[in-house]
C-alpha cells in the first residue's frame, strides 16, 4: 500500500457541534490521499463520540491525546507524531477553507517547505469575527511582510501546510498559543526553506465558544514578530 501523503492535525476542546461538519467538509473536498489526527486534552471531550462515528464511514481518523493540555502543546503533539510527508494543521471549528487544500499539496510536491493559506493576500477573505483581532491580525501580517520579507502576508493564520521533515529539523518553542504557526513560517523563512501563500477564506465559528486569547496571547506573537525584524535587519547588516 502506498504511503499516505498528508496528515491533518485537528486540536479538539469540545467541539461536538463543529466536528462533523469540519470532518465531512474535509472528506468533501481534499481528494489527496489523507489521515486525520484528532489531539484532545481529556477523555471527556464531547468531540470524541461524534468524531469516532467517522471511523464507520471509511474516514482514517487517529486519536492522540495530549499529554499537556493546552493548544500550542495540542498542535505540536499532532506535528510530532504525524508520519505523513506533509502535514496541514486546521481547527475542528468550521472555519478554515478545504477546497485550497490539494492546491497546497501540488505546491508541496513542487519543493515548496510551507504554504500559507492567506486571508491578506489578493484572492483571500475573512469572514466574520471580532473587529479587533482582525484590525492587529492584519496589521500585524501585512507590516511584517514588508519589514521583513517573509513571503506571505499571513503569518498569523495556522492554517497552513508543512513539510515534515522541515519540522523534524526545527525546534519549536511557543508554550502560549495559536503563536506557534507564526513561529513555525519565521523560523523556516530564515532558516533557508521555501515559504509561500495561497489565497484562503476564514470564516468565524457560527456554534462554541472561540479558543483565541488575543490579550492573552498578543506577547506571545509579539515574540516572534521582533525575531523576525532582528533576523531581517541582521541580514542587512551582512
Amino acid at each position: 500500500m502506498d504511503k499516505i501523503p498528508l496528515g491533518i492535525i485537528i486540536p479538539v476542546y469540545n467541539e461536538a457541534e463543529n466536528i462533523g461538519k469540519t470532518l465531512t467538509a474535509i472528506k468533501e473536498n481534499i481528494t489527496t490521499p489523507h489521515r486525520i489526527y484528532i489531539v484532545y486534552d481529556f477523555d471527556e471531550d464531547n468531540t470524541l463520540p461524534v468524531a469516532k462515528e467517522f471511523l464507520k464511514k471509511g474516514i482514517a481518523l487517529q486519536f492522540i491525546k495530549n499529554p499537556i493540555k493546552g493548544v500550542v502543546s495540542a498542535i505540536k503533539t499532532g506535528l510530532k507524531n504525524a508520519e505523513e510527508d506533509y502535514v496541514l494543521v486546521t481547527m475542528a471549528d468550521f472555519s478554515d477553507d478545504y477546497t485550497v487544500v490539494d492546491v497546497m499539496c501540488r505546491l508541496m510536491e513542487k519543493g515548496y517547505d510551507v504554504v500559507c493559506g492567506s486571508r491578506y493576500m489578493k484572492g483571500g477573505k475573512q469572514i466574520g469575527g471580532p473587529l479587533l483581532k482582525k484590525i492587529i491580525s492584519r496589521a500585524a501580517d501585512v507590516s511584517l511582510r514588508y519589514i521583513t520579507g517573509l513571503p506571505t502576508h499571513d503569518a498569523t493564520n495556522s492554517f497552513k501546510l508543512y513539510r515534515k521533515s522541515m519540522l523534524d529539523s526545527l525546534v519549536i518553542e511557543s508554550n502560549g498559543g495559536f503563536e506557534v504557526g507564526m513561529e513555525i513560517v519565521v523560523k523556516a523563512h530564515f532558516s533557508g526553506f521555501r515559504v509561500t501563500e495561497i489565497p484562503s477564506t476564514w470564516t468565524d465559528r457560527q456554534e462554541g465558544k472561540s479558543r483565541f486569547k488575543i490579550l492573552k496571547w498578543a506577547p506571545k506573537y509579539l515574540r516572534w514578530y521582533l525575531h523576525a525584524v532582528k533576523k531581517r535587519f541582521n541580514r542587512i547588516k551582512l
